[in-house]
């Protein structure tokens, strides 16, 4: 592989990290719009476990909305912070690649008042799709959690 098809699957690469942090920053944000612009416009295949199966990226964006949009006198009710660590990307194709990340995910959810610590793995398959690196297929495998009752707990909202 010459110089420059090695410095091209570098940038592809980056392109697909800042694709799967925007993923991240989107969940934590609760900002949908973004969050459903980072899968392909049709047919993804998401298996999220728990959370359920899904053939289209508007079905899984729509109960994100239902969740992330859920509030309690005006402010979000589920809090959540995702960390995307140990990202290895392979570059398949001029427009296909694939890629493996460990999440680690924190959870307010000040409905039920508990906390919850998850970490898993993403299996992601991504396509370039009008320029743009998009997600066509993920898997989520839970590897552990814990979920634990918040107790003389009070969120202090910075902004």
């Amino acid at each position: 592989m010459n110089i420059e098809n090695r410095l091209d699957a570098l940038e592809q690469i980056e392109a697909i990290k800042a694709l799967k942090h925007r993923y991240f920053r989107a969940c934590d944000a609760k900002d949908a719009a973004t969050f459903r612009d980072c899968f392909c416009a049709d047919g993804a295949r998401l298996d999220y476990g728990a959370l359920g199966t899904f053939d289209s990226a508007d079905h899984l964006a729509a109960i994100f909305r239902r969740i992330a949009g859920h509030t309690v006198d005006g402010k979000p009710a589920v809090l959540d912070m995702h960390h995307g660590i140990h990202p290895d990307i392979t570059v398949l194709a001029p427009d296909r690649a694939k890629g493996r990340w460990t999440l680690k995910f924190r959870q307010l959810n000040l409905i039920e008042n508990t906390e919850k610590i998850l970490t898993g793995d993403y299996d992601d398959e991504y396509v370039l799709e009008d320029g743009r690196w998009k997600i066509a297929a993920s898997r989520f495998d839970a590897l552990w959690s814990l979920t634990r009752p918040l107790t003389d707990t009070e969120v202090e909202w910075l902004r």
